[in-house]
């Protein structure tokens, strides 16, 4: 096996981290920055918190971020900065806001719209902002990734933009962030977590150092999920998922993730499921399928307690519905005459990294198991 790693992000973890703000972007060198965040973090105080947390170090403030980042956001942002001239980004949120932030922070350092990048064909110069990531989920592991996931509505694509510049300089990883994050963000974002080790581990891509990685995480995944889900105010629960969503980070960040996340975009563009949670919505099956054929993936389970692979498919199953996420077509609202239709969207690129090779009908057939 012939194989490389490398990972340039610091890390800063622990609990109450975020306080420590100013020392850690005046030692970086840092200032005349950007908060770009979630908006309800605008309404709830936490934006008035990182700001004063850096003592005059954050000059202005960027909201206007949906749910799944759109390229205009990505295109406004990038304008705020070239027109006050600032100087490093400081991304607070989930994936959404990291991923915009990530692609605003090399954009800026243009005259482009993100459009040229996303879907053009538009490759970026090494020239970027340097960005600070603070994730407040335990999710995406975005802040250790270089991908940014961007819609644009206007062209019907939501995919992600892959490019070295994105790797942030800094991730600061404050589990008292993902206290206050609601039940089914906390059970999506898990699940993509969850997601994002296995899909690493059997990705053809993968290597020994990511394979260790998505174990510590996935087992942490299965240990602390449900309770971070049943008691938000779970710190030890919270704390366990922010390791986990960081580590799964690493393991996927190399090998790339596979069948699961190719299935996931059109089922967030399509139907609206929260990206975690349309990753999950077809992680079981894929675990039966892969593990199949795949006898790494048997012995992967029984690393982490499992008799086999079909009994850790069939955990992540009741994981799910015990939080109440979508395990049907009918519940996705997905009608089996469309289900055609959804295969051919599924062949996303991320697909090839599958171990096992699913063709259109393999896909169909898939998603008709979920009936």
């Amino acid at each position: 096996m012939s194989w490389f790693y490398s990972e340039p992000v610091d890390i800063a973890f622990g609990n109450g981290k975020i306080k420590d703000l100013y020392t850690i972007l005046n030692d970086l060198n840092l200032k005349n920055g950007i908060l770009v965040a979630d908006p309800i973090f605008a309404q709830n105080g936490l934006a008035s918190k990182v700001i004063e947390y850096s003592k005059g170090l954050l000059l202005a403030t960027f909201f206007d971020i949906t749910p799944n980042p759109e390229v205009e956001s990505v295109d406004k942002c990038a304008d705020l900065i070239r027109e006050k001239k600032l100087e490093f980004v400081l991304a607070l949120g989930g994936g959404s806001s990291l991923d915009c932030a990530k692609a605003a922070a090399s954009v800026a350092k243009t005259n482009d719209s993100i459009v040229l990048y996303h879907s053009e064909g538009k490759k970026f110069g090494r020239e970027s902002l340097p960005l600070i990531a603070v994730p407040t989920t335990a999710g995406t592991g975005s802040e250790v990734t270089p991908v940014a996931v961007l819609s644009d509505p206007k062209k019907g694509i939501k995919a992600p933009l892959v490019c070295n510049n994105f790797y942030p300089k800094l991730a600061i990883v404050d589990p008292e962030l993902t206290l206050t994050v609601p039940k089914k963000v906390t059970a999506s974002t898990g699940v993509d977590v969850l997601s994002h080790a296995l899909e690493g581990f059997w990705s053809i891509n993968h290597q020994p150092i990511c394979d260790a990685m998505a174990l510590h995480a996935s087992e942490l995944v299965f240990k602390y999920l449900l309770r971070a889900y049943n008691d938000g105010n779970d710190i030890e629960a919270r704390e366990k998922m922010a390791e986990a969503s960081l580590i799964a980070g690493l393991a996927f960040g190399l090998p790339k993730t596979t069948g699961s996340h190719a299935c996931s975009f059109p089922l967030t563009s399509v139907y609206h499921i929260p990206h975690g949670e349309a990753c999950a919505f077809t992680l079981d099956a894929f675990v039966r399928i892969n593990g199949a054929k795949d006898e790494k993936i048997n012995t992967f389970a029984k690393k982490l307690g499992f008799k086999d692979y079909n009994e850790m498919a069939d955990k992540i199953l009741a994981m799910k519905k015990e939080m109440g996420l979508k395990t049907t077509l009918e519940e996705a609202g997905i009608k089996l005459e469309d289900v055609d239709k959804l295969a051919e969207l599924s062949q996303h690129p991320n697909m090839l990294n599958n171990p096992v090779k699913m063709s259109l009908d393999d896909i169909k057939n898939l998603y008709l198991s979920l009936k």
